[in-house]
């Protein structure tokens, strides 16, 4: 049984080799005795700036352990650890799993939730066909590219739509708060296709779109050769029901697609497709979400802020920032913090203009920005009907694009200008490009008014962070889906027995990790169904958020 030892401390830049001799020191052994010693969590301690600390968990083993452990159970931070079965990321072979049995399964959208869906199938050996209405990774970062270049945008294949799923173009923040088991298998596939082996242990891990565009196109050639139907450009229209359950997936050109399971995994911009399933008679309902600005200021500037003197071997800083008004019920928070990173346009639909932040994996852009949203509920909708959260987004991304004087450029304004505080020239990294303006008359009235409560909050948080170095850019809209397709019992829908809603499309996950956890989930729901065994290593459930 390994032992694991928590907060051990380094300083920036002291190397790694010296945690053997402190987990040494601390249980009053000699460094030699200690065996297989692993970082399991390492993170950053600011709390007592400039004095930055890298704070560590490790594990390892010792050849008398069980009687050092009966002996030193009373050791502060030091606890045993369970034998495991061997993890099973690290027990999947590298070649295809002979497919257990035929049953007609189709999995919706390549994102997160619906490529690790995929890949647990597989596991399980089952496979799929797998249907994505976007294109290729390879060929969606040239379309991306032509339209932050360019405005010239291609709604089938963008930011949202395409291989990889809005993830992709983000900063692939790999954090979650859900203890979920199944993490640490996502996280070992993940580096078993490509990204840094550190994101294990990393406190808050992250791929960059980079790196997880090579880890996207790995993983799909792993499915191609496990057997799996891969269709690019190809969109879901209709679904084809038969007593009570899913017959058919109806596609884009005319084709029947014959299914007893089909995963909806489709994203929070598939809007079309949340008017189809409307019209088909499948449940949804309303949604909270937020919405706002993003901000973005130099890297340098929240080095300085959050570190004090900032060390080469510290990570980009970042931040994460509350404000809640009791007396509206409105809260103010950051959303998405992409350190070293870009704000992008993320459009998926003509004539609208929605941001976004990105970064690659070595943070090295000199910029740090950050969603800075307000929540917003039902009752702030034009309707009770389940899309009325889908028109409200568009109503205000529609409002940015004339703002922007069209071609995809967004409104901005210096962060001293929006506040009423002061004056200053706006700079943003959005591309294709911005449009100085009034960003004040681009959202409801209660988000500008809690938006500006807010950031005068923050900049008592942050001393610093109320700063004419500061650019706004906006409108940020897709924080989350603004609805939810339903599901009951073995998660599929109370409409329609198998069909299974999955990610953050259905309104079930919030983030790269959340969504790929309820993906698995769904997958293991249908092994269990269709192998009648038990499923394996079943998650704890996915909650939005």
């Amino acid at each position: 049984m390994p032992l694991l030892l928590r907060n051990l401390t380094l300083l920036p830049g002291e190397d790694e080799a010296r945690l053997t001799v402190l987990a040494a020191r601390i249980i009053g052994r000699r460094p030699t005795d200690l065996r297989n010693l692993l970082i399991v969590r390492k993170g950053v301690d600011a709390r007592k700036k400039p004095r930055v600390l890298l704070v560590y968990t490790v594990s390892f083993g010792l050849d008398d352990e069980a009687s050092f452990w009966r002996n030193n159970a009373g050791i502060a931070n030091l606890e045993r650890l369970p034998e495991t079965p061997q993890n099973t990321a690290r027990s999947m072979q590298a070649h295809a799993v002979q497919p257990a049995c035929s049953v007609p399964i189709t999995i919706v959208g390549m994102g997160p939730a619906g490529l690790f869906c995929a890949l647990r199938l597989a596991h399980h050996g089952l496979t799929a066909t797998v249907l994505e209405r976007g294109k290729p990774v390879e060929e969606r970062i040239t379309d991306v590219s032509r339209f932050w270049r360019d405005g010239i945008l291609n709604t089938e294949s963008n930011v949202q739509f395409g291989e990889g799923g809005a993830g992709t173009f983000s900063d692939g923040k790999l954090t979650c708060r859900l203890r979920d088991p199944n993490s640490s298998w996502i996280l070992e596939q993940l580096v078993r296709f490509g990204a840094p082996p550190e994101i294990r242990y990393l406190a808050k891990p992250h791929v960059g779109t980079d790196r997880l565009r090579t880890v996207v196109a790995a993983l799909r050639a792993y499915l191609l050769h496990a057997g799996f139907d891969i269709r690019f450009s190809t969109r879901l229209d209709g679904i084809t029901a038969n007593n009570g359950r899913i017959a058919a997936a109806r596609l884009a050109s005319g084709e029947e697609l014959p299914c007893q399971h089909l995963v909806l995994a489709i994203g929070h911009s598939a809007r079309d497709t949340y008017r189809m399933l409307d019209q088909t008679g499948i449940r949804l309902e309303q949604k909270p979400f937020a919405i706002g600005l993003r901000v973005e200021h130099p890297q340098a500037l929240i080095d300085r802020i959050q570190y004090g003197t900032p060390h080469p071997a510290l990570p980009k800083a970042d931040y994460a920032l509350t404000y809640n008004n009791t007396q509206t019920g409105r809260s103010c928070y950051s959303f998405c913090m992409c350190p070293g990173g870009i704000v992008i346009g993320g459009s998926s639909e003509a004539g609208l203009v929605v941001t976004n932040g990105m970064s690659n994996l070595g943070r090295d852009s000199g910029l740090a920005n950050s969603a800075l949203v307000v929540n917003v509920r039902p009752d702030d909708f034009d309707g009770p009907d389940p899309l009325a959260g889908v028109r409200f987004q568009q109503h205000w991304e529609r409002l940015a694009f004339e703002s922007g004087g069209g071609a995809y450029r967004a409104p901005a304004a210096n962060l001293l200008a929006f506040l009423g505080t002061g004056r200053g020239a706006s700079s943003s990294s959005y591309r294709p490009g911005t449009v100085e303006t009034d960003l004040a008359v681009l959202l409801p009235e209660y988000v500008t008014t809690t938006l500006r409560e807010g950031i005068a909050a923050f900049g008592k948080k942050l001393k610093g962070f109320v700063t004419a170095e500061a650019t706004l850019t906006g409108v940020e809209t897709r924080t989350s889906a603004p609805l939810r397709i339903l599901r009951g019992e073995h998660g599929q829908s109370p409409s329609l027995g198998g069909l299974y809603p999955a990610g953050e499309g259905a309104g079930y996950a919030g983030g790269i990790m959340s969504a790929a956890l309820d993906g698995v989930r769904i997958a293991d729901l249908i092994a269990a169904q269709v192998t009648e065994t038990p499923a394996t290593a079943q998650s704890t459930g996915s909650p939005p958020g």
